[in-house]
C-alpha cells in the first residue's frame, strides 16, 4: 500500500463537523491499509483573530512573539483532528514543527525549512499510528519556534512527503483541481488532469491561487508528485509531475492565467547612458520592492523611457521613490498606472510550436484590447492590458486556444 502525506486547509478544519469530515476521510485511506501523514492549517480565520490580538497589545510586536502566537493555531487543529480519528477506532498521534522537529532558519515570521527529522513519524507509521503535524512552522537551532509565513502548510506537507520518501503529497482544498482558467471568469474552464510543475509554477506565479509558489518550488526540486483534490468532494483531482506525459498529443496552452495587482510607472526622458536601469531600480530594490516586467524605448534623441510593474500595493511607494530621484536621474517626468492587470498563456507545448504568441496577439487586437508590454519565457507568454478588459482578454484566449473543449486537457 502507498504512503500519502494529506494536507488539509483552513476551510477544510474549519469547524468540528469539518474536523470530523476530515477524520472520516483518513479513516477512509487508513481501512484501505495505506499509511498516513496529516498536514494541518489553523482553522478558518483563527490565524486572523490571534494577529488581531497581538495588535490590540502592540502596534509592532516582536517578531519571535508572533511566531509564539500565531503557531498556537495549528496546535488546536492536530489535537481536535486526533481526538476525532481515536473516536472512530484510528490511532493517532500528533505533533507540532518542534516535536518533529521540523529544523529551520533563525528568520521570524517567514522562516524557511532546512531539514526534517523523520524517526518519530516513521516509528508511529509503523506501528500503524496516523500522524498529524502541524503546518506553517518549525524551530530554529536555538529550539526557538518559527513559522514558515502565509500559505507555510503547503510547504510543510511537501518537506514531510519529500523527506518521508511519500508515494504522494495530496492538497486538500475548496476547488477540486487546477483549472484552464478561474471558472469565475471563464464558464467553460475544465479541470485539468494532469499539469507540469514548469507549468503550475508559471500559473502560481502568475496569479494562480491554488498552490504556494513556494510549495510547487519545494515539490518540482524533490520530485514529490503533488495532488490537488477537493476536501468535500469525491474526484480525482490534478496531478502536478515533473514531466508532460508524452504518450498523447498535449495541448499547445495547458492555462490562462491572470493578475489583478499590478501597477505600472515609467520615468520618461531619461538619458540613455550605461547604468540607468540601476540607478532607477536600485532605489526600488532597497525599499524591499519587488520589481515583475521591464520595458526600455530608446528615442532618436538618446533619452530612453523605462517602464516596469509592481504589485498594486507598493505603487503609491514606488512613485514616491522616483519622485524623490526624478531630477537625479534627468527625468522629464514620472508617470503611474494602477489601473492595468496581466493576462498569461501558460503551456510547455510552446516549445515545440510556433506562432503562440502571434495568435495570443491577434485574439486581442480582434477584441481592440491594446497591448501595453509584453513579457515572454520558454512555456510563458504575459501582457499588461487595461484592467477594464481583462475579463474579456482571458474568455477570448481560453477560446482562441480551444481550452473550452474538454477533450484538449484530458490526459
Amino acid at each position: 500500500m502507498a504512503l500519502y502525506v494529506q494536507k488539509y486547509g483552513g476551510t477544510s478544519v474549519g469547524s468540528v463537523d469539518r474536523i470530523q469530515g476530515v477524520a472520516d476521510k483518513v479513516k477512509g485511506f487508513r481501512d484501505a491499509g495505506h499509511d498516513i501523514v496529516v498536514v494541518v492549517s489553523a482553522m478558518s480565520g483563527e490565524t486572523n483573530r490571534l494577529i488581531a490580538l497581538a495588535k490590540e497589545m502592540q502596534d509592532q510586536p516582536s517578531p519571535r512573539e508572533m511566531d509564539v502566537l500565531v503557531s498556537t493555531g495549528e496546535q488546536v487543529t492536530i489535537a481536535l483532528l486526533c481526538m476525532a480519528l481515536e473516536a472512530r477506532g484510528v490511532s493517532a498521534r500528533s505533533y507540532t514543527g518542534g516535536q518533529v522537529k521540523i529544523l529551520t532558519d533563525d528568520v521570524h515570521m517567514k522562516a524557511r525549512i532546512q531539514d526534517i527529522e523523520v524517526e518519530r513519524m516513521r516509528a508511529d507509521l509503523k506501528q500503524g499510528r496516523v500522524v498529524v503535524v502541524a503546518g506553517f512552522q518549525g524551530v530554529d537551532p536555538d529550539g526557538n519556534i518559527t513559522t514558515l509565513g502565509r500559505g507555510g502548510s503547503d510547504t510543510t506537507g511537501v518537506a514531510l512527503a519529500a523527506a518521508l520518501k511519500a508515494d504522494e503529497c495530496q492538497i486538500y482544498t475548496d476547488v477540486d483541481g487546477v483549472y484552464t482558467t478561474d471558472p469565475r471568469v471563464v464558464e467553460g474552464a475544465q479541470r485539468m488532469d494532469k499539469i507540469t510543475f514548469e507549468e503550475m509554477l508559471e500559473m502560481a506565479s502568475l496569479g494562480s491561487k491554488v498552490l504556494q509558489i513556494r510549495s510547487v518550488e519545494f515539490a518540482g526540486k524533490y520530485n514529490v508528485p503533488l495532488r490537488v483534490l477537493h476536501s468535500f468532494q469525491d474526484g480525482p483531482g490534478t496531478l502536478i509531475t515533473t514531466e508532460e506525459d508524452d504518450t498523447v498529443e498535449k495541448p499547445v496552452i495547458s492555462g490562462i492565467a491572470f493578475n489583478r495587482d499590478e501597477a505600472k510607472l515609467t520615468v520618461l526622458g531619461v538619458p540613455d547612458i550605461p547604468g540607468v536601469a540601476s540607478r532607477i531600480l536600485g532605489p526600488i530594490s532597497r525599499a524591499n520592492i519587488e520589481v515583475d516586467m521591464i520595458l526600455q524605448n530608446i528615442a532618436a534623441d538618446n533619452s530612453t523611457d523605462f517602464t516596469f510593474t509592481v504589485h498594486r500595493n507598493d505603487f503609491a511607494a514606488a512613485q514616491e521613490i522616483l519622485q524623490k530621484i526624478k531630477e537625479e536621474l534627468g527625468a522629464r517626468e514620472i508617470v503611474g498606472n494602477n489601473k492595468i492587470a496581466k493576462v498569461s498563456i501558460v503551456g510547455v507545448g510552446m516549445r515545440s510550436h510556433a506562432g503562440v504568441a502571434s495568435k495570443m496577439f491577434d485574439t486581442l487586437a480582434g477584441d481592440n484590447i491594446n497591448i501595453q508590454m509584453i513579457s515572454t519565457s520558454e512555456i510563458k507568454v504575459s501582457v499588461v492590458i487595461a484592467e477594464k478588459y481583462l475579463e474579456l482578454a482571458v474568455r477570448g484566449l481560453h477560446s482562441a486556444f480551444d481550452l473550452d473543449a474538454a477533450d484538449t486537457v484530458s490526459e
